[in-house]
């Protein structure tokens, strides 16, 4: 007859210490989060630090130690002390996230992080909405994808990711000093300045002037902990005022998606955001042309905005750098019903009707941009030669 080995205490912490931290999405025993573990027979007691006092991951985080812990053979109980993160541990903690560098923003020149700002000339060309669907199927093909609603002023990217509380308010940020933890959304990290109005006039208006939408801009790229990250994309305010001026300082050598409509109305002033963003250094990637002609289900075409906007874009932004490659029409969304209502009940339409034409065509250009990358021709690489 074969006796089962007694319980191990180091087994007991591994399997504690490989659970991961649903908000900064990274195993507790390297957090430093895992305090003191010890095994008492078939009972095991384990003690963990949450990072802060009410971490709203705490119910979540103690379930999962619990599970890990039971998980142990041998182990028929589970004691669980549960304490704070002391100023100290958290600052150690704050700094070790940052990779040991002082409070900077990590998507410079050299970062790995390919940086796209999905900007239009006008409103109301269904920017956000393409954004919002554009991150969930880059992260739908296994990349890291965060996002920043950079339109400060009219931001309304949380109710399409359908990051809503029962509340009907945006989630908050979880803060570790310093650091925010950005809220998830289909494998999206996202932040917006939505979630920072106050709880008790969650309808006020932001009426800020540039010094303060700079800082919030630069706030978001600084202090929010992203962590690696293979795409950051920027939902752009319409229009070529201070946010694009402050995005174009901050990451010049960001990618620009210039969307645009099928309409000249849009399609001229869609040029003029281009030609912004290639004045800071930015790149022009393509163009997106939403809302173009649906197919009605007896067969006909309704061109409700006209044709052609995006080919006139790409062709007069082409035109402007002749010495560029050319800046191609990426893709052409039609007018969709599901796309809308995507929207409205915060399920984009790339996973709630991946069949819809609007979809379809989203995650065509999904899948360009995943093909080209960020070229890392000129930059310099996180390694040194031994």
């Amino acid at each position: 007859m074969t006796t089962a080995p007694a319980p191990d205490a180091e087994a007991v912490a591994r399997a504690v210490g490989a659970v991961t931290d649903p908000e900064i999405r990274r195993p507790l025993a390297e957090l430093d989060m895992v305090r003191a573990v010890r095994v008492d027979g078939d009972v095991a007691h384990v003690e963990i630090a949450l990072t802060i006092v009410g971490c709203p991951a705490a119910d979540r985080i103690e379930r999962d130690v619990r599970a890990a812990a039971a998980s142990v053979p041998g182990i028929a109980g589970v004691d669980l002390a549960v304490g704070v993160m002391t100023p100290a541990e958290r600052s150690a903690l704050t700094e070790r996230l940052r990779g040991g560098r002082a409070r900077a923003m990590p998507f410079g020149p050299d970062s790995l992080t390919r940086v796209i700002a999905v900007t239009s000339g006008k409103g109301g060309v269904g920017k956000s909405t393409l954004t919002a669907n554009l991150a969930v199927a880059l992260a739908e093909r296994g990349l890291a994808v965060g996002l920043i609603d950079a339109d400060v002023h009219g931001f309304s990217i949380p109710p399409l990711l359908g990051l809503v509380e029962p509340d009907g308010l945006p989630p908050q940020p979880t803060r570790i000093d310093d650091l925010m933890l950005p809220p998830v959304a289909y494998g999206v990290k996202t932040i917006s300045i939505g979630m920072f109005l106050p709880r008790d006039q969650p309808a006020a208006a932001v009426a800020w002037r540039g010094p303060m939408l700079h800082r919030t801009v630069s706030q978001f790229l600084t202090d929010v902990f992203f962590g690696d990250l293979d795409v950051l994309l920027l939902d752009m305010p319409p229009g070529t005022g201070d946010v694009a001026i402050s995005v174009g300082q901050l990451l010049p050598h960001a990618d620009v998606l210039v969307v645009t409509t099928p309409q000249t109305a849009a399609s001229d002033v869609a040029v003029r955001s281009g030609l912004v963003a290639g004045q800071t250094g930015q790149h022009v990637i393509g163009v997106v042309e939403n809302m173009a002609a649906m197919t009605l289900p007896d067969g006909s075409v309704l061109d409700l905005f006209g044709a052609g906007g995006g080919a006139a874009v790409a062709a007069a932004l082409s035109a402007s750098a002749p010495d560029a490659p050319p800046v191609p029409l990426l893709g052409s969304v039609p007018l969709s019903v599901a796309l809308r209502r995507g929207g409205d009940t915060g399920v984009p339409v790339v996973v709630g009707d991946p069949t819809d034409a609007a979809a379809r065509a989203i995650s065509a250009v999904a899948d360009a941009l995943a093909r080209t990358g960020r070229g890392l021709a000129g930059r310099p690489l996180p390694f040194t030669p031994r």
